[in-house]
């Protein structure tokens, strides 16, 4: 189950995303369906339709894409990640906005949070696992 956050000031439902290093913070609150990224609308924000789709999709899952306003601050990351960080944060913030959006969400996989991460560098190595270079003289 997901934890329901509510802003205390003017009842925004609150939800936080991340995927690979960004973290997106949302707010979704009753409207007419427009979508804020970084105070930029989302066509502007992201360019690429794949990244675009993956918003809209968790929107239309949870059957409200024309009913809420989605306010997102995002940071961190590449396009591609930080399109599945707002994914996830508007999955978490309609499930605290409207409970009954939660099996939807689920089984659309919006609220799976995928723990695909950089793995760090090693001392020793060049990278994460590559090791130097084998010299027979």
């Amino acid at each position: 189950m997901v934890a329901v956050k509510k802003d205390k000031i003017n009842g925004d439902s609150l939800g936080t995303g991340r995927r690979k290093s960004a973290v997106a913070r949302v707010r979704v609150r009753p409207g007419s369906g427009q979508i804020v990224i970084n105070k930029r609308p989302l066509e502007d924000y992201f360019p690429i339709e794949q990244d675009r789709r993956q918003l809209t999709e968790t929107l239309e899952f949870a059957g409200c894409a024309k009913n809420v306003d989605v306010i997102i601050t995002v940071r961190g990351g590449g396009p591609t990640g930080q399109a599945g960080a707002c994914k996830m944060g508007i999955a978490r913030a309609l499930v605290s906005h409207d409970m009954a959006t939660f099996p939807a969400l689920r089984d659309g996989g919006a609220l799976t949070r995928d723990s695909r991460m950089k793995e760090r560098k090693k001392y020793g190595l060049h990278g994460a696992r590559r090791g130097t270079q084998f010299s027979k003289r």
